[in-house]
C-alpha cells in the first residue's frame, strides 16, 4: 500500500501546515484518530489537514498547538490561510480543487467556473453585483480565469461535467457570448480534456434537482462534496453524506445524454446562437 503523498512545504501555506502537522503528530506517537479526539473531529479529517485538502481553522490551530506543544506555530501560520481571492464560502473548496485528481460536477444553471470564458464570467458577475465598479468585476473575472489554469495540465484533474439543458438555454451575456462559451467547452471536449454530458429537460425530476454538486477526489484523502447555493457553500466530508451525493451524481449521469449525443446538442445550440446573432 503506497504511503502518504509527500507535500512540498514551500508550495502553499496549507502544504506547510500539513507537513508540520504530520511531522509533529508522528513524533508524538499519535495516530490520526488519537489527535482528532481532543479536537472533536475524525481521524480522516486530520488526514485531510495533513494532505492539504482541508483548511485549518483558528480554533483547531489553538488546540493543535496545545496538544502537540507546538509553541503557537499553527496559530501563527493559520493566519496565512485566511488570505484568499475567493469568497469565504468558496475559498476552501477552491483550494481543494487545486489538489484534486478528479472533479465530477453537476451544473443546474450556469457553466461551471473552470469552463467559463472571460465574457461569460463577466456577464455572470455583473448579474451577481449590478452596482459593482468595473475594477471589482475585473478582479472577480481574473480570479475565475486563474482557476481555469488547472486545465492547462493535459490529464489532471480528470474533469467530468454534467450540464443541465437549462445551462445551454439560459442566455447569460447574450447570444454571441453564449455561442463563444459553448464552443469553448466543445473545444475542450474535442481535445479530450473534459467529459461533457447534457441532462435534457425530458429527463424530468432527478435526485440532484435541488442544486449544484461537485465531487473532488484525491490520491491520499477521502472524496469531498461541495454544495453551493445563493451566497453560500458547504464542503462535506462525512463518508455517508459523500456516498449519498455520489449516488445522486451517478443517477444524473445515468439520465443524461451520452457524451457523443451531448456534444451534438451543444454544437446545434451554439450554431443557433451564432446564427441568430448574425441576423440581428
Amino acid at each position: 500500500m503506497p504511503g502518504p503523498k509527500k507535500l512540498d512545504p514551500s508550495s502553499s501555506p496549507r502544504a506547510l501546515l500539513g507537513a508540520e502537522l504530520r511531522h509533529r503528530r508522528e513524533a508524538a506517537g499519535l495516530s490520526q484518530d488519537d489527535l482528532g479526539a481532543p479536537l472533536f473531529v475524525s481521524g480522516s479529517f486530520i488526514g485531510q489537514l495533513e494532505a492539504g485538502t482541508r483548511r485549518m481553522q483558528v480554533d483547531q490551530a489553538h488546540k493543535l498547538d496545545e496538544v502537540l506543544g507546538a509553541g503557537g506555530f499553527f496559530v501563527r501560520n493559520c493566519a496565512a490561510l485566511k488570505k484568499s481571492k475567493y469568497p469565504d464560502h468558496f475559498a476552501e473548496a477552491a483550494e481543494a480543487e487545486r489538489l484534486a485528481t478528479s472533479i465530477r460536477e453537476y451544473a443546474p444553471l450556469l457553466i461551471p467556473g473552470l469552463l467559463q470564458t472571460d465574457a461569460y464570467a463577466r456577464a455572470v458577475f455583473r448579474a451577481y453585483q449590478p452596482t459593482a465598479t468595473e475594477d471589482v468585476i475585473d478582479e472577480l473575472v481574473a480570479a475565475r480565469l486563474e482557476r481555469a489554469q488547472l486545465l492547462t495540465d493535459p490529464t489532471t484533474p480528470m474533469l467530468w461535467v454534467v450540464l443541465d439543458e437549462a445551462v445551454l438555454r439560459r442566455e447569460s451575456g447574450g447570444r454571441a457570448v453564449m455561442a463563444e462559451a459553448l464552443r469553448h467547452m466543445l473545444g475542450l471536449a474535442h481535445q479530450h480534456r473534459v467529459i461533457l454530458q447534457v441532462l435534457p429537460f425530458s429527463a424530468g425530476a432527478h435526485m440532484a434537482l435541488q442544486g449544484s454538486l461537485k465531487l473532488m477526489s484525491f490520491p491520499d484523502a477521502p472524496t469531498l462534496a461541495y454544495l453551493q447555493g445563493l451566497g453560500t457553500g458547504q464542503l462535506q466530508d462525512d463518508p455517508a453524506t459523500v456516498r449519498h451525493h455520489e449516488l445522486a451524481y451517478d443517477l444524473v449521469v445515468a439520465s443524461a445524454l451520452s457524451p457523443k449525443a451531448s456534444l451534438v446538442l451543444m454544437e446545434a445550440v451554439a450554431e443557433d446562437y451564432a446564427h441568430e446573432d448574425q441576423q440581428l
